[in-house]
């Protein structure tokens, strides 16, 4: 039975090479973060030069989830076949590309097939990512340097909200011309491709997971790595014990290792782990992260100020995941979970509230009444901080450790599809549920997710805290 680190294992772990190794394949985190919130500011600019209705916004604004629920569903098969490093290279390429692509689009076709190959990139790299962090990690911190993986989503999704907002302030909006005659919204896409190719880069200076090394039968390497990672001694355990993992069944993981034999019907394991991925979306939170600009000029805020609240959820976020960070592997996965239903239902319905006082004047202009725009501002920025530090950084905690070792990357093949498939329902609805049935409903129904959300961790959610992914069962 393999056991958590001690304090005096702890010490001779290297954690400058594994805080390198980590802090590298976050950067797929900051892509993610990126490439969703650079459509935040430029639906305007979308709008106008493809001539779009609001059905039309939530195709082009849902391409990439298109995309990403393949790309969820192929990395986990593919990081078993060629690598999770190799992946994560792919998934660069996949991000440069799609940057360079969708700011020199001509038409709408040409903008949603940029987007879904972006979106390729986006679901490899959210499922791939925290499973190789997990798997280069010692369990006595696991969830912490997991939990980085969320900070660098929102720092993406932030970095896109400043950009967005710095280039439609010195451009004089989203659709107006910037450098060399092209419009700002553009160039908000261009910028993408900075990030991508350092991402792309710095992935050449990482190593594979021993953990695949294993399983493919690279023992030697696997060592290597592990020795570097961990010391000569723990990589003689860990080896000898990941190889034990596998060999209790076979080498070759595959989709139909989800089912129970004894039963014959998918194991628990997999529900909690597809719920989990599920619930993160119906809460709603991508409305927030994909149409937050056109979501408060909705209620009357002027398209400056709307980029500048983005800005603030962003850095509220960034916070609330830095609280998980250092609680996570103190007080457990499940208690933060629970609390982060609880906080999200409340805060949620106070916002339906606020939106169900919207009122219209003579010139057609939509304000909330009163201090109910400061209200609604307050609640959904509450909303933000309980997701960001509860559901953001756990659910994918989660998902990178919980599966026992052969079926690691089959389970996350079907949780990440399942979670890009509730993301793609919430958010290309989106633009058609504010207006009808309208915002408050809308939000009304993400309150109820949020609370159906507690009940689900409580029933079907086991902590993970300290355990070591050789002794996950399901």
């Amino acid at each position: 039975m393999a056991t958590a680190f001690s304090e005096g294992d702890a010490g001779r772990v290297n954690m400058g090479f594994i805080a390198a190794i980590v802090a590298v394949a976050t950067i797929g985190g900051f892509m993610f973060g990126y490439d969703s919130g650079v459509i935040n500011g430029t639906q305007k600019g979308l709008e106008a030069a493809f001539d779009l209705g609001k059905l039309g916004i939530g195709v082009n604004v849902g391409a990439i989830l298109i995309g990403s629920s393949i790309g969820a569903f192929s990395a986990g098969r593919l990081a078993d076949r060629i690598g999770r490093r190799s992946v994560m290279m792919l998934s660069a390429a996949l991000f440069l590309f799609s940057a360079l692509l969708a700011g020199a689009a001509s038409t709408s076709a040409i903008f949603i097939f940029a987007r879904i190959i972006g979106g390729l990139g986006v679901g490899a790299a959210s499922v791939i990512s925290p499973v190789y962090i997990s798997e280069v990690t010692p369990a006595a911190v696991r969830g912490r340097l997991s939990s980085v993986q969320q900070v660098m989503i929102i720092t993406g999704l932030t970095g896109a909200f400043v950009a967005n907002f710095a280039l439609a302030r010195y451009a004089g909006g989203s659709t107006a011309d910037f450098w060399l005659g092209f419009s700002a919204w553009r160039w908000m896409f261009w910028l993408q491709a900075i990030p991508a190719l350092v991402y792309l880069l710095a992935l050449l200076i990482i190593p594979e997971s021993p953990r695949y090394l294993v399983a493919k039968g690279q023992d030697d390497r696997a060592h290597a790595v592990l020795t570097r990672l961990f010391g000569r001694a723990e990589a003689d355990r860990k080896v000898g014990e990941i190889r034990a993992s596998l060999a209790g069944d076979h080498h070759r993981p595959k989709l139909s290792d989800l089912i129970d034999r004894g039963s014959g019907k998918i194991r628990p394991i997999v529900w909690a782990g597809i719920g989990l991925a599920v619930f993160q979306q119906l809460v709603g939170i991508n409305v927030v992260f994909y149409y937050g600009a056109t979501l408060w000029e909705a209620v009357g805020f002027s398209e400056d100020y709307a980029l500048q609240t983005n800005i603030l959820s962003g850095v509220l976020s960034i916070g609330a995941c830095l609280f998980t960070i250092f609680t996570v592997d103190k007080i457990g996965r499940k208690p933060l979970l629970l609390v982060g239903s609880a906080g999200m239902a409340v805060t949620l319905a106070v916002v339906a509230w606020a939106f169900s006082t919207a009122v219209t004047d003579a010139a057609g202009a939509v304000s909330l009444p009163g201090n109910n725009g400061v209200i609604a501002l307050v609640a959904a920025n509450l909303y933000v901080i309980f997701f960001n530090a509860s559901w953001g950084p756990v659910m994918w905690v989660m998902l990178g450790e919980m599966f026992p070792n052969q079926i690691r990357g089959s389970g996350l093949a079907v949780s990440g599809f399942a979670q890009w498939i509730a993301n793609a329902a919430i958010s290309v609805s989106f633009p058609a549920l504010a207006v009808s049935p309208g915002l408050a409903v809308t939000y009304t129904g993400y309150a109820i997710f949020a609370a159906i959300s507690f009940f689900f961790v409580r029933a079907m959610v086991h902590e993970t805290r300290g355990r070591e992914l050789e002794d996950m069962v399901g």
